[in-house]
């Protein structure tokens, strides 16, 4: 079973003294005055990240943006975003949060307009379904059928790449990511596209779920940190912490942790 630390949502994580080689000005100098960094998070998506009903933020993400507020040397506070509203809670002014993390794929499109951080999580595209339902789907064609029912949360990459590539299955959008394992478990719909990183705490939590693809994923990525362009003093940051929890081993224990594939 996973194990987990809740951090509440309203409190911010005491973080130990940056280090001195960090750059100094820019939105590095904000956040050390202001003594926090607001960190983005949709809280939506377990393990990685998820916010309680009374308010606790756990996951493998949460605890990596914690180490990241270490590496600054400031508290860490968690602000609520979501899936369709990610670029524009990012872009907007005044800014709502420093950064986002937790199961932000590194894109092209996204390089383009913002700032992505080194990977520090491999991911991939795989799916859910019922267990007693797992011959069935061996590839894409087995899901891409009409009688199929594909369910997906709406604005993100899940959603994306079922449109594209399910062009005979029924897509069924859902408004909230975190309720859709239990509704295909129940029969409403039959498959969930979702990630590897996801995909394992579900069949490790509901014994009515497989994932049969996991170890043939149908993309290949990363999932790294969101910011602002202008913000590359942040970023370096940000890139220290990823680099020095990959040379310590701190990175491959969270992977451990969560139950998640170690690709470094």
């Amino acid at each position: 079973m996973l194990t987990v630390i809740l951090t509440l949502c309203s409190t911010t994580v005491i973080a130990a003294c940056a280090n001195g080689d960090n750059p100094t000005g820019g939105k590095t100098a904000e956040i050390t005055k202001r003594g926090t960094l607001l960190i983005g998070t949709t809280g939506d998506y377990r393990p990685l990240s998820f916010c309680e009903d009374d308010g606790t933020y756990w996951g493998f993400g949460i605890e990596v943006a914690q180490k990241i507020a270490a590496e600054l040397g400031v508290d860490a506070a968690f602000v609520k975003t979501s899936w369709p509203t990610l670029t524009a809670d990012v872009l907007t002014e005044p800014q709502l949060f420093d950064l986002a993390i937790g199961g932000i794929t590194i894109t092209d499109a996204r390089k383009e307009t913002m700032l992505m951080s080194e990977g520090y999580l491999a991911n991939g595209k795989t799916i859910l379904c019922r267990a007693s339902e797992s011959d069935h789907y061996r590839s894409l064609a087995d899901i891409d059928r009409p009688e199929v029912r594909v369910m997906v949360n709406p604005g993100g990459l899940n959603e994306k790449f079922a449109n594209a590539n399910l062009t005979h299955a029924t897509i069924i959008v859902h408004q909230k990511n975190e309720e859709i394992p239990s509704l295909i478990a129940a029969g409403a719909a039959d498959v969930m596209i979702t990630e590897i990183t996801e995909a394992p705490y579900y069949v490790q939590t509901d014994t009515r779920l497989a994932a049969p693809l996991l170890n043939e994923p149908f993309t290949h990525g990363e999932i790294g940190v969101l910011m602002q362009k202008g913000q590359e003093d942040l970023l370096q940051i940000v890139n220290n912490a990823i680099r020095k929890m990959k040379a310590d081993g701190s990175l491959r224990q969270l992977h451990e942790k969560y139950g998640l594939i170690y690709a470094y």
